[in-house]
């Protein structure tokens, strides 16, 4: 069982009567070749990686190699428990834990990748959030996280989630489609649904450039994974209100590709322009790498 697009997946989710996880999982194990209680330990284990990464540096915060970021995660966390957040716990929590992801694999922690290193907290950080939030069993976080790869794989498949490529927005952008997607499976949604709030997510941040300053995975990377993790929580709320997505998710991640290889070089991680081009960043560049001043 197999699919190239979203089309094909929806058609094979409607014959079957199976959900986005349920094809994924026999997908996996037809192409892996292996049995299904070894594809499902593989994803256990990258479960437990998600949930260590996100909540270390909340009790000991870790300065990335370049020096950028480290403790911003734990200040989130603190500010929520003192009462404080304006953005509510559920937000909240998915940000933190996000932006706790990006901390871990700037200062050479394990991550799972999900679709990229540099985009790696935003499905472990809606879902982890989810699941403390509603109570979840690992079982329906591991459905979403099957989900997340099926949308991963057609993105990776018809578009890209490189940076280099296709900017951000192929990166952060992707992620944020597919926890979207992942959120409403997890939550009761159909298969349409999953598919209208994974559009709907690349939609909102298409033509997102990718301008790491000083080449870095740190900033503002940390910062854009909490916002993947608010957009694809914005997004799976309209689907599952039934709010429906104009354009396919097909299309729409062929729009993608086309607008990231418009981008010009410098907007494609090349930390020459953007926030990596600015005075700022310049200096802490050369600071950084010892270059004197900039």
């Amino acid at each position: 069982m197999d699919f190239n697009h979203g089309t094909e997946l929806l058609q094979l989710c409607a014959e079957q009567g199976l959900s986005i996880s349920q094809v994924m999982k026999i997908r996996e194990t037809e192409i892996s070749q292996m049995r299904g209680e070894e594809v499902e330990v593989k994803m256990r284990k990258a479960l437990e990686i998600m949930k260590n990464s996100v909540k270390e540096p909340l009790i000991q915060p870790v300065k990335s190699v370049g020096g950028l970021i480290g403790g911003e995660a734990k200040k989130l966390e603190e500010h929520r428990r003192m009462g404080k957040s304006i953005c509510g716990t559920m937000l909240s929590k998915a940000m933190t834990y996000a932006m706790a992801v990006l901390e871990v694999n700037a200062s050479m922690g394990v991550i799972v990748a999900a679709p990229t290193a540099g985009s790696s907290g935003v499905v472990p950080g809606v879902l982890l959030a989810l699941q403390e939030e509603y109570q979840l069993k690992d079982e329906e976080i591991l459905n979403g996280l099957y989900t997340a790869g099926a949308v991963g794989y057609l993105l990776m498949r018809n578009a890209s989630v490189a940076g280099a490529e296709a900017g951000c927005q192929a990166e952060v952008g992707a992620a944020s489609a597919m926890a979207a997607a992942a959120a409403v499976e997890v939550m009761g949604g159909s298969p349409q649904m999953c598919l209208d709030a994974a559009s709907t997510a690349l939609s909102n941040l298409l033509g997102l450039v990718c301008d790491p300053v000083a080449g870095l995975v740190e900033a503002p990377c940390q910062t854009r994974n909490s916002m993947g993790s608010a957009n694809a929580l914005v997004c799976a709320e309209q689907a599952l209100a039934g709010v429906v997505q104009m354009i396919p998710f097909d299309e729409m991640a062929e729009a993608m590709y086309h607008v990231g290889r418009s981008l010009p070089f410098e907007l494609r991680e090349s930390a020459l322009g953007g926030c990596a081009g600015t005075e700022a960043a310049c200096k802490r560049t050369c600071e950084i790498f010892g270059g004197g001043k900039a």
